[in-house]
């Protein structure tokens, strides 16, 4: 308890914990990804939920910017001291909230353990947020889409669309857009109403929904889309001012290269623009509209002006009449034409893509761009109705009509005009030939020129803003490692710079194209399939009925948004098949490279949501169908302790299972940890873990309850205990109770013995110790040593068992008390053969020794492992037992059965001499080996041999001895078989003898694995559970 800074100031506890020094790991050798114990640290991804940490609860012992709320002794509302917070919003934030701190609650262990009285206060920092510029709905949704929606197309491609497809299906091909964007709209706002929305827009709602694959494809093509979108919309203004300039005779080389010119200077102020801020791009965006509104209006005016002020200017209702059907001209069709006029819809992501910047995401998103697809509907239904003129003029006021002379040409006949000789000769006016229709019909056709700048600019002015944050948030969440350069943001708002540079070099690129109908249909299909992959993430988030998926705006259906993402599908195969294709095979590329890179990112996608719901139906599942012996695979429970200590014993159960069987590793805590080691080693494996006070207990506890369903465990797969002559009496009792209960519970058991031995613990725990990284620092060698110079690098490029091999060969260098060469050299022997199965094994044999029949597992594993890659050079050998004079009639007879079961090995050998008596060293050194365990109570009185009885019931007796004597001498004597036979094999695989309960003492049963298993290559002691495994049977 510390002294109170005023009386009766409220107390706050704080929990110490003792550490011993060797469990301190400096954090100069910690690898990158380091556990933590009970409590693991905060991870570095702003969006995954909070993890809390083990640390004192000091006010300066939070390093990774998280805010620790004070613990005061408050009375509260419970009526007493306590250390338990009320719900409290800070308590659920995520590391970097911008809008709040995030706090720790008590976590249970805290609650739960001792603790001690501390009585000083702790001052809240808060986060200084000025000087950040954050917009509302209106500002920062509504206009902004708007703005972009009111693009290139409303005032130079709109009449054109109409005078192609004509009124109706002009009418149709709006109303689809619309559809499209307002389902999209919908799928968006239940999306982004479903928690705390960050920058990033499409690609941030996505990838948080669907998981960091499909986000991070179509993130890329979205960035990459709204980047062409700059293009589409600058050469947009450029053929207006190229027209101006037309007109006034002041080209400067030629149209085309005119509008390559006008477009580059414009693109270039532009960026200026976005560069300077968001502060200074909102504010030209208000100027750009009212420009823009005036424009609208002013189209709305010149329709109630004189039909006959204007030449070739007709809005009668026979001219609505003429145009109300299609007339496709230059090869275009209804899906050709909605291609070009869709990018005009594309602009309700315009507010979403900058939703990093907005006050309340949740609630501007929805109401801005629903308001904005609604205003923006009309005004382009209204305009293109209004602005109705005939589809060819000549613009010549004398083309009028002949006195006496027939016309039939069009419409503008009824007119007194005269437009037949545009049958011949292309004319330059009407709908289908001139796209400054929209100046002509307005009441003040200048204003309409400042609005098509107004339009085109605004629109390209948001989307040379929306790529770059886009880009910015996809290559913060370091999904694609190469691209993390462009991460970096720059003064208060975090402006990503760099992101401007490489938006403006693509937007360059597709400006030299100088042709609006090319760019159009580029990005359309870019567009759609990033809607399409938005509505999927709706329909799919409510399909997984997740109970963190709560949106906020109920007025979705699952289904509607289904028929959004097949529409979207379906709209890009139409406009343009082969463009569809190769988006989806862009996407399909960059999906699987996230795949196959697989991003250390979690963010509880829907995803991992269905995947859950599927693996819980197909256990289910499965446990309606009985087993059948063809379907038998090796479900291993493998008794590794810690894994990364045994990995010998890992990396052999892996090669079993694979990616096709069940593999559990157990017996130890840290569960969290332990399971993402195994993660991060790409080892399929499920982590258990149990509280026991010894290892028999812990080890039964997994036997019984590990698994689920048919999802259970059949084989059990430990090492071979090398220090039974050493340990304790009860630890060599554990041990093989684990084998008896194993038998008990109907496992199969397969015990692995490298003469090395498994444990490599001592040298994880000495790589960990600060004193001999100290020495290492301090070593003369440092300077010649990579391991030395930059060791947490060195830790990020090599494997675990890579550095640890290294850290051997500078051990006698690390040690306060130095080590012999010995020593350092078991160490290295030890390290490399356990990753000898880590490796690819050469050319070589597996030697089966299959003596007992024990239902064909002895000879499916091997058979299984010549399957796997690592082990397919390897050919099996088969040694069998046989009688003296029927040899060749075994020899057949398993050969006929390993026809039958589809098993080939280069080998069957019989041996017919197991029987022979062993030599007299083996013998000798077997006696001198059990000597320390045995009773003998044979030399000894009754009263006395039973005294000894009593006082070490766990010792060998002589009768014991006397009684196995010719089991002794078979495993003497299969031992000298081994070495003889099988001394250049890669791996060894015997039956396993069995140790009959209560009547082969444990001590006896080690020697004679012991005596088996010596002096020989890697071996395989197996046993299974007498129920067949194999079939020859189809």
């Amino acid at each position: 308890r510390t002294n109170s800074l005023s009386p009766g100031a409220p107390e706050r506890y704080r929990i110490y914990k003792h550490l011993q020094p060797s469990h301190i790991i400096p954090s100069t050798i910690r690898p990158a990804k380091r556990f933590q114990m009970e409590n693991p640290a905060f991870e570095k991804s702003k969006d995954d939920p909070p993890l809390y940490e083990e640390t004192p609860f000091s006010s300066n012992g939070y390093g990774n910017g998280d805010h620790r709320s004070v613990r005061p002794s408050v009375v509260s509302a419970f009526g007493h001291d306590t250390l338990d917070r009320v719900p409290n919003i800070d308590f659920y934030r995520n590391a970097g909230s911008v809008s709040g701190h995030r706090a720790i609650r008590p976590s249970l262990q805290e609650l739960h353990e001792v603790f001690e009285k501390v009585s000083d206060r702790q001052t809240q920092h808060n986060k200084d947020n000025g000087g950040v510029v954050k917009f509302g709905w209106i500002k920062g949704v509504l206009v902004r889409c708007m703005l972009n929606i009111w693009g290139v197309m409303l005032f130079i491609r709109l009449s054109w669309v109409f005078g192609q497809a004509g009124s109706g299906l002009g009418i149709i091909i709006i109303i689809l857009s619309m559809v499209v964007t307002t389902l999209t709209c919908l799928s968006m706002s239940a999306i982004c109403t479903n928690g705390v929305v960050r920058g990033g827009g499409a690609y941030y709602l996505i990838s948080r929904s669907l998981g960091p694959e499909f986000g991070g494809s179509i993130g890329l093509i979205f960035a990459f889309a709204n980047a062409v979108a700059v293009a589409m919309y600058v050469v947009g203004f450029s053929e207006t001012v190229v027209d101006l300039l037309k007109v006034n005779d002041a080209i400067m080389v030629d149209e085309v290269n005119d509008i390559r010119i006008v477009g580059c200077i414009t693109v270039v102020l532009l960026l200026g623009i976005s560069v300077a801020g968001m502060e200074w791009e909102a504010k030209a965006q208000i100027a750009l509209l009212v420009i823009l509104l005036l424009a609208i209006a002013n189209v709305f005016v010149g329709t109630f002006i004189d039909q006959y002020k204007r030449f070739n200017v007709f809005t009668a209702a026979s001219i609505m009449a003429e145009n109300f059907t299609p007339n496709f001209r230059d090869g275009e069709t209804f899906f050709s034409v909605f291609a070009i006029f869709f990018p005009a819809a594309t602009g309700i992501l315009a507010g979403a893509n900058i939703s990093g910047d907005l006050k309340d995401p949740q609630g501007a998103i929805p109401i801005g761009t629903l308001l904005a697809i609604f205003i923006t509907g009309i005004t382009y239904l209204g305009i293109a109705l209004c602005a109705t003129v005939v589809r060819d003029a000549t613009g010549n006021l004398n083309d009028t009509i002949t006195p006496g002379a027939k016309c039939n040409f069009s419409v503008a006949c009824n007119f007194g005009y005269d437009f037949s000789i545009c049958r011949t000769t292309k004319c330059q006016y009407g709908l289908m030939n001139n796209f400054q229709v929209m100046t002509m019909v307005s009441g003040f056709g200048p204003l309409i020129t400042a609005g098509t700048f107004s339009a085109t600019i605004s629109s390209a002015l948001a989307s040379l803003v929306s790529a770059p944050k886009v880009f910015q948030a996809l290559c913060k969440d370091n999904i694609y490692k190469a691209l993390h350069f462009f991460a970096k943001g720059h003064g208060k708002n975090n402006e990503p710079i760099r992101g401007y540079v490489l938006t403006f070099v693509i937007a360059v690129a597709f400006i030299l194209i100088a042709e609006l109908n090319i760019i159009a249909p580029i990005i359309s299909n870019f567009f759609l399939a990033s809607y399409a992959l938005i509505n999927f993430s709706c329909f799919h988030a409510s399909y997984a009925k997740s109970p963190g998926w709560r949106p906020a705006y109920k007025y979705y259906n699952m289904w509607l948004s289904l028929f959004g993402a097949v529409l979207c599908c379906a709209v890009m195969f139409v406009i343009n098949w082969w463009a569809a294709l190769l988006t989806y095979a862009i996407e399909m590329f960059l999906y699987i490279y996230v795949t196959v890179k697989k991003p250390d990112v979690n963010w509880g996608s829907s995803t991992q949501a269905v995947t859950f719901v599927n693996a819980v139906n197909n256990a289910l599942t499965l446990s309606g169908v009985d087993d059948h012996v063809k379907n038998f695979r090796p479900q291993c429970i493998v008794l590794t302790g810690t894994p990364k200590t045994r990995p010998a014993l890992l990396d052999l159960a892996h090669s079993i299972t694979k990616n096709y069987g069940l593999c559990i590793t157990s017996l130890t805590a840290a569960m969290e940890q332990n399971q993402m080691w195994l993660n991060q080693q790409k080892r399929k494996a499920f982590y258990a873990a149990v509280a026991s006070d010894n290892f028999r207990e812990g080890a039964e506890s997994l036997l019984q309850a590990s698994g689920l369903g048919r999802l259970r465990p059949n084989t059990v797969i430990l090492g071979f205990k090398r220090d039974w002559k050493t340990v304790y009496t009860a630890n060599v009792q554990e041990y093989v109770g684990v084998l008896h209960d194993a038998f008990d519970f109907e496992y199969g058991i397969v015990m692995l013995r490298i003469s090395q031995g498994l444990d490599i613990s001592h040298i994880l725990e000495a790589e960990g110790t600060q004193e001999q990284w100290r020495g290492c620092l301090w070593s003369s060698r440092r300077e010649e040593n990579t391991f030395l110079k930059d060791p947490e690098n060195y830790h990020k490029k090599h494997t675990p068992l890579k550095v640890l091999l290294e850290y051997n060969k500078l051990w006698h260098f690390t040690m306060e008390v130095p080590h012999s060469s010995d020593v350092a050299k078991i160490n290295q022997r030890l390290v490399e053969a356990s990753s000898q199965f880590k490796r690819k094994q050469g050319k070589g044999t597996i030697d089966v020794w299959w003596l007992y029949d024990d239902g064909g597992l002895t000879l499916l594993l091997p058979y299984i492992l010549t399957t796997r890659k690592k082990w397919r050079e390897c050919k099996l050998r088969i040694f069998i037992a046989g009688q003296p004079g029927h040899l060749e009639q075994d020899k057949e007879e398993m050969q006929s059965l390993l026809k039958k079961f589809r098993i080939k090995c280069t080998d069957i050998t019989v041996i017919a001499d197991f029987n022979i008596r062993p030599s007299s060293e083996n013998w000798k050194l077997f006696e001198d080996m059990i000597e320390p365990y045995r009773l003998h109570e044979g030399s000894k009185d009754t009263a006395q041999a039973e005294a000894l009885r009593k006082e070490h019931p766990w010792k060998i007796t002589d009768a014991e001895l006397d009684r196995f004597e010719d089991k002794t001498s078979l495993q003497l004597r299969l031992n000298e078989l081994l070495q003889e036979s099988s001394r250049a094999a890669k791996l060894i695989i015997v039956s396993m003898p069995i140790a009959r309960k209560g009547s082969v003492s444990d001590h006896l049963y080690m020697a004679w694995l012991e005596a088996l298993t010596k002096n020989v290559p890697p071996t395989l002691l197996v046993r299974g559970n007498h129920k067949s495994v194999l079939t020859f049977y189809s």
